[in-house]
């Protein structure tokens, strides 16, 4: 299989290497910003890396050739619809949140501020609106009390979405095609950034 990794910071080398520990072909690495530690960690690897020409849109020509699937880490652009519908199996992200609950940028945060008991993760396609495409997996965690969105992420959510990942690229290895059930708009919420950008 081969993936276009679209993505940045931590979670994206994190992505990166569990990608490689699974003899997973990475075609291209895509960054909104070329001194990004993905791309120098890309870099290192021998892997292509192609800076995006607009830091919130990702296009078709930044898509490698012949990609099966198209996979997000810690990206904040929009991968467009005919940069979907260049790679074979379209493409996932993950989410860190239950899905269709926290669609946003600071579904951490978010998580924290409403008290929710329970957070989670959620691998879903990549579609039109952002955070809104079908899910193909999703598990839960507990969340401490006092814990701060940062520990959450470390401690959790961030193990929980390299597994999810791994588990749905399988799955697409596997059966060559992804599972993908609906979200259900009547639970959505929205996670908007909590500090002014």
């Amino acid at each position: 299989m081969r993936i276009t990794l679209v993505g940045s910071r931590h979670f994206g080398v994190a992505t990166l290497h569990m990608l490689r520990d699974k003899g997973i072909e990475i075609a291209r690495v895509v960054v909104h910003d070329g001194e990004d530690r993905l791309a120098a960690a890309a870099r290192a690897a021998g892997i292509e890396v192609v800076v995006q020409a607009n830091p919130k849109l990702v296009t078709p020509e930044e898509i490698a050739p012949n990609t099966d699937l198209i996979v997000t880490a810690h990206s904040h652009a929009r991968v467009s619809q005919e940069a979907v519908a260049a790679a074979k199996l379209g493409g996932i992200g993950y989410h860190p949140s239950l899905l269709p609950r926290h669609r946003g940028i600071a579904a951490v945060e978010w998580t924290i501020k409403e008290g929710d008991p329970i957070a989670g993760g959620t691998i879903y396609h990549l579609a039109e609106r952002m955070d809104a495409g079908a899910i193909a997996a999703q598990d839960w965690c507990f969340v401490k009390k006092g814990e701060t969105a940062r520990e959450l992420w470390e401690r959790a959510l961030a193990p929980l979405g390299l597994k999810l990942l791994g588990e749905v690229i399988d799955y697409g290895r596997r059966h060559g095609t992804l599972p993908a059930k609906p979200q259900d708009e009547q639970f959505a919420t929205k996670a908007p950034s909590l500090t002014p950008h």
